[in-house]
């Protein structure tokens, strides 16, 4: 896998993970200079909406995506009360 799209809450904001140098240098390609840093320390948050549009941009692109949508991560942390 090249990117991994997550779910991070019941808003279907998705988390937005490179998994390798191509996938890295792909998202370089569709994000702004001033963004990479965030890109680099997994720190992108992406509407459920842009997610879709990405996948589809990247699958034309030969680019493999690997997408965790069916649960989000909040739901899998440990609740602390």
């Amino acid at each position: 896998m090249d990117i991994c799209i997550s779910t991070i809450d019941n808003k279907s904001n998705k988390s937005l993970k490179p998994l390798s140098i191509h996938g890295m240098l792909w998202l370089q390609t569709h994000f702004e200079n001033d963004q990479w840093e965030a890109i680099s320390n997994n720190k992108v948050i992406i509407s459920e909406t842009d997610s879709k549009l990405l996948m589809e941009d990247a699958n034309l692109a030969g680019v493999r995506i690997e997408s965790m949508s069916e649960i989000s991560i909040l739901d899998v942390l440990p609740k602390t009360n």
